[in-house]
């Protein structure tokens, strides 16, 4: 155990010792997240491993302030709902995203990052009394947000902590999973 935690340590050591400088020129990105899922709303209250992707463009506003656009696809993952009453099924939440985005460098390394825009969802899953319990299979049109902090280890790369809040309503199922997850980007 001693031994893998000297390792981390210097591999940690290495990494923070690499060159690094704000991301402050224009350009294409494309970044991939995966992490823990939230949803509890009426009788869902679960947890499930969601992931997305998005592909983008960011603009240079100032040597330490980019404004971008982005699009791409999230899968918020399955929820059971609780005590599995009669009637209820998962609810399953995904969709596409079209959204604006800032990545504000703190310093050489650290920087903030916001994001905001629609969520087209694909929505499934089951609400109302539990005597008489509605299913819901379709799409809803709403919003997303989240911000986030990380560490650039180049002009092109950057891995960072992240939370993103979805709403998803559709025909009274009203849904709104938040994610905390784990990012790496990726700039030409």
């Amino acid at each position: 155990m001693k031994n893998t935690l000297l390792a981390l340590a210097f591999a940690t050591a290495g990494l923070a010792a690499l060159p690094a400088h704000a991301a402050d020129t224009n350009g294409w990105f494309i970044n991939g997240n995966v992490g823990q899922s939230n949803l509890d709303k009426g009788v869902y209250d679960d947890d499930d491993t969601a992931f997305g992707a998005n592909v983008g463009y960011r603009w240079a506003l100032a040597p330490n302030f980019l404004f971008g656009v982005e699009g791409g696809y999230t899968d918020l993952g399955n929820f059971s709902p609780k005590g599995r009453p009669a009637g209820f099924a998962d609810a399953e939440i995904k969709g596409w995203n079209l959204g604006v985005n800032g990545h504000f460098n703190i310093n050489d390394n650290w920087y903030l990052s916001g994001r905001a825009g629609f969520f087209r969802a694909d929505l499934q899953g089951t609400y109302g009394p539990l005597a008489t319990p509605v299913a819901v299979d379709d799409h809803s049109n709403k919003w997303y947000a989240g911000a986030g902090f990380g560490y650039d280890f180049s002009n092109n790369f950057s891995v960072g902590l992240n939370y993103d809040y979805y709403k998803a309503e559709k025909n009274g199922l009203k849904f709104d999973p938040d994610v905390v997850s784990v990012s790496a980007e990726y700039r030409f």
